[in-house]
């Protein structure tokens, strides 16, 4: 069947023609408007298999030796494509914005005409002599994974189920296990004699031995009970960090402010929980941020303090620059006293990261053992943390390592800037820790934590932190084989487990 298109229309673009995509822009849609376009010809290099094969010359025989197994060698793919634009300022500006859309190393390469995926870093960009304003080029991509990969698969995964790799080599899964319930480990195996491949976190529990909890929650806010905290004063919260003004309030999702009040500096609401006094302690947030303005200037953080009204520390993030989007991440033990890295300041300026995206997602972590302080910081991603920053210090005196009683919350905005879109606290966490004995094991988790057991990149995650330093001596990253594979989920009824992968073609 012909289809027309009356001349006084613009004919649509035809579907059946191959556009390149790099790094999630189609670059065809992209760099096309009413003065000009980018158009992909051909595209080479898809198909082609180059393996390295390593011989040795052996006198009197016929041939050579081959040293070891082949390997594949890396993939160039090269897209031909015409640009064109209807002035030469026009077709430098369109070359300008192409290169802008070429940034980036290991990212998805796709062409419409397949549906598949490479791993793809530009390696040259062909730009021909400007004779005229309608220019034929080459784009080559270096494939250092030569493998093309399907569409991303994911299912749900009973303890003992089947999975059927149906690509041409072997795939790696990502597993996904929300727990239930409390657990020592998690464990996924690729079979279930013991001779499988198998991946594991975290210790199993001898029959003799005992299986203890190590963290006991005390206090748990996520906004739903904000009203039941009371208005902080000067004694709890660092008074050069914010002028205690406003209403602290909560929306569906967590804490923050239904107003901030007024004032020439930091400005906003600050709220108190007084607890039963714990010795070792361990305090979590989530801080949402979405803050658009490259003027925005605030601070949100924590405070906590002794029975005393003795200041422990301080952990928060701010954005104290009217030029950038910065995100600091803010640590500390014991009261302020001054800026930098000296007097207790373990995390600070010089921590700061500039032009970072409007929304982030940051896990904030102290905790204190003995007289150990941990602090750490990292930023989502995703479901990763995708930037993390960690400090510890040893030797705490006796002024700091009193029993915390006082939990501080403040959100804070500078002067009369505008208002962030969001700062919120999605939820704080207080537990009161305590010490396995050598005939107990310790749970890793508990309900709705979530394992990530990521056999791509090589990463083992509790709810988004690498934790590859409690992975089992003996465990690996194994990959399904081609064909049907067995898999099994350990301990039994503990997990609801998801697989996610992509079929791998050569």
């Amino acid at each position: 069947m012909y289809k027309f298109v009356e001349v006084t229309e613009e004919a649509e673009r035809s579907l059946s023609r191959i556009q390149t995509t790099f790094n999630g822009n189609n670059l065809d849609d992209a760099l096309t408007d009413d003065t000009g376009s980018f158009t992909t010809l051909t595209v080479s290099g898809r198909g082609e298999l180059y393996r390295r094969v390593r011989t040795i010359d052996v006198p009197a025989m016929d041939g050579a030796w081959e040293e070891e197994r082949a390997t594949t060698d890396v993939r160039t793919i090269t897209v031909k494509y015409k640009i064109k634009d209807k002035t030469s300022e026009g077709i430098r500006e369109r070359f300008k914005n192409l290169k802008s859309l070429l940034v980036g190393s290991k990212r998805h390469l796709e062409f419409t005409d397949e549906q598949v995926i490479f791993y793809a870093t530009l390696q040259s960009l062909e730009v021909p002599e400007e004779e005229d304003n309608d220019l034929v080029g080459k784009i080559m991509f270096l494939c250092t994974d030569p493998h093309k990969y399907g569409p991303e698969q994911s299912q749900a995964l009973d303890d003992v189920d089947l999975i059927e790799n149906t690509g041409t080599a072997e795939a790696d899964p990502i597993f996904e296990l929300t727990a239930k319930e409390k657990s020592t480990f998690a464990m996924v195996s690729l079979g279930a004699d013991e001779d499988s491949e198998y991946n594991l976190v975290g210790v199993p529990a001898d029959d003799d031995v005992e299986e203890v909890d190590t963290k006991t929650r005390v206090l748990y806010e996520n906004g739903s009970t904000i009203d039941t905290w009371e208005t902080a004063n000067n004694d709890l919260i660092d008074e050069h960090a914010i002028e205690i003004a406003g209403e602290m309030g909560a929306d569906a999702t967590g804490v923050r402010p239904d107003s901030y009040g007024t004032g020439d500096g930091i400005h906003g609401p600050a709220v108190f929980k007084e607890i039963t006094p714990i010795q070792d302690f361990e305090i979590e947030a989530t801080f949402d941020i979405n803050s658009i303005r490259v003027s925005d200037s605030w601070r949100m953080g924590i405070n906590f303090l002794d029975e005393n009204l003795n200041m422990l520390g301080h952990i928060g993030i701010k954005d104290n620059n009217a030029m950038l989007q910065r995100r600091t991440p803010l640590a500390r033990f014991g009261e302020w006293r001054g800026s930098g890295k000296s007097n207790g300041n373990l995390l600070g300026d010089e921590d700061k990261f500039d032009n970072s995206r409007n929304l982030t997602l940051f896990h904030l972590r102290v905790k204190r053992v003995g007289n150990t302080i941990d602090f750490y910081i990292a930023e989502w991603r995703g479901s990763k943390h995708e930037r993390s920053w960690h400090e510890t210090y040893r030797g705490l005196d006796n002024k700091y390592s009193g029993k915390l009683k006082y939990i501080t919350l403040y959100i804070g905005n500078y002067a009369d800037r505008f208002l962030p879109s969001r700062l919120r606290i999605n939820s704080v966490e207080v537990s009161e820790l305590s010490q396995a004995t050598v005939d107990q094991t310790p749970y890793i988790l508990r309900e709705g934590d979530v394992v990530t057991f990521d056999h791509k990149d090589e990463d083992i995650l509790i709810n988004g932190e690498p934790v590859n330093e409690l992975k089992n001596f003996g465990g690996s990253f194994f990959r399904l084989k081609k064909g049907y594979n067995n898999i099994v989920v350990t301990p039994r009824d503990t997990f609801d487990t998801k697989i996610t992968y992509r079929n791998k073609y050569l």
